[in-house]
């Protein structure tokens, strides 16, 4: 380990004991992580200042700091499904019905699909208004190799149908879903929880002191694994500090300069989809700017992990703690929305490849055929996208194909990839938590102290 190196350690070191001391209770959690973003910004940009991108130094230190983000990042992967199977169990059990349990779920994926085929529309509108062409894109080693990777996936992706994608949902063997190893593992989780509450609901209506019996271990075990929640989120800022100094000392200039465009549309596009949610919330007597205020540290936190399946636990808990969303409508809307009809990864990205790729097909995008057709193919494909760092390539991988056109532009773009994607997983994260937030309004679910984040009060039926 060379001095710079082991300077530049010190250094990181020293800003992760200046934000202990932020762990104080007149600091939020908000605050907190603000401050982890700051720091991680500013140390990543010094990095790239004194050493320039690419250097031994900065990938040696970056070797070490990324011992504490990719362990935060591991320690939220290790509770997700432990958290999704108990809140799932717990949450049938409270409801006593399943038809409720269906009337949740059905809305849920109602909107999260929505908003995913609005996503589409914007994705569409961007790529035309910048005129972005998959034309002139400039194609080097990295993008070579990421294009034969690509194309050795697409003909597993491209045959996927709709019947398969739902096929895939259904667990076959739970021990395997409980380790993550499906793309569609946490929805099989949803369902394999769902079911084993409804049989705990049976058991009870048998035999009630058997059921109680059950209900008090589900009722510790909710305990126990919020607990730990809690231990892991409180890791949250230090965790943000390194996964951000990460992402901007290992970013390239010259690449971001080369498709600036791209990312400007990119960045505009999700922006108003960020808008959309507000205007949904605000029609629906949110308030809004307390909305924004209460979900900021996931949205930093989805930010920076790049990953919507890591940010469940904190998702779950910011619904329920800040939102007042009933816990079994949060479980609900956290856990699909992490794999179904994401708005950034499924909805924008797919559809902007696709109207940038249409021209050089000979296809004017605009076309009331084309946008038709590719929203259709948006939606559809947006079952079951993993919820992962790449997720938007599995969608393009799904919708590129059944468009007609080649997938080789997602490999094209690989340069600049880690940067559109913090931003389109916040937006995905986001979609989860207003779908949730729009399910207890529709379903007049939220409690009566759920007023802090209402216009107005709800009035009875």
């Amino acid at each position: 380990m060379s001095i710079p190196v082991i300077i530049n350690l010190i250094v990181f070191v020293g800003l992760i004991v200046f934000l202990s001391r932020f762990r104080r209770p007149r600091y939020s959690l908000s605050m907190q992580v603000l401050g982890g973003l700051i720091a991680g910004l500013v140390f990543g940009f010094g990095l790239q200042f004194a050493y320039g991108g690419g250097s031994e130094t900065i990938l040696g230190t970056l070797e070490w700091t990324n011992v504490v983000g990719t362990s935060y990042v591991n320690l939220l992967m290790m509770i997700v499904m432990p958290l999704v199977l108990i809140m799932m169990i717990a949450a049938v059990i409270k409801m006593r019905e399943v038809a409720a349990l269906g009337k949740i779920g059905g809305t849920v994926v109602v909107i999260l699909i929505g908003t995913t085929m609005i996503a589409a529309l914007v994705g569409i509108l961007m790529a035309s208004a910048f005129g972005l062409t998959a034309e002139g894109l400039t194609e080097g080693a990295r993008e070579v190799a990421r294009a034969e990777t690509l194309l050795s996936r697409q003909g597993s992706m491209s045959d996927l149908g709709l019947a398969d994608m739902l096929v895939r949902f259904i667990p076959n063997n739970i021990f395997l879903d409980l380790t993550g190893a499906r793309p569609t593992s946490v929805i099989a989780v949803v369902i394999f929880g769902v079911l084993l509450g409804i049989a705990v609901l049976l058991v009870s209506a048998e035999d009630p002191a058997r059921g109680k019996s059950i209900e008090r271990f589900i009722d510790v075990s909710k305990s126990v694994i919020m607990k730990l929640v809690y231990l892991v989120m409180s890791l949250t800022p230090y965790g943000i500090l390194a996964l951000m100094t990460k992402v901007v000392a290992s970013s390239n200039a010259a690449d971001i300069l080369n498709l600036l465009a791209f990312i400007v549309a990119s960045y505009l596009a999700i922006g108003i989809m960020f808008g959309v949610h507000g205007i949904l919330l605000r029609l629906n007597g949110v308030n809004v700017g307390h909305y924004f205020r209460k979900v900021w540290p996931v949205l930093t936190f989805a930010f920076g992990s790049r990953s919507s399946a890591a940010t469940i636990p904190l998702n779950v808990e910011t619904q329920v703690a800040e939102l007042n969303v009933p816990q079994s409508i949060a479980n609900l809307s956290a856990t699909f929305g992490a794999t179904i009809g994401q708005n950034g990864c499924a909805g924008i990205y797919p559809a902007m490849l696709a109207t940038m790729v249409a021209p050089t097909m000979g296809i004017d995008p605009l076309t009331v055929s084309f946008i038709v057709k590719l929203v259709a193919i948006v939606a559809i494909s947006s079952l079951g996208i993993a919820g992962v760092g790449g997720g938007a390539t599995f969608a393009a991988l799904v919708v590129l194909p059944a468009m007609g056109f080649p997938v080789t532009i997602a490999a094209l773009l690989i340069s600049i990839e880690p940067l559109i994607d913090m931003a389109r997983t916040a937006l995905n994260v986001n979609g989860s938590m207003v779908a949730g937030v729009l399910t207890g309004q529709f379903l007049k679910g939220i409690p009566t102290d759920a007023k802090n984040l209402q216009t107005h009060p709800a009035t009875a039926d």
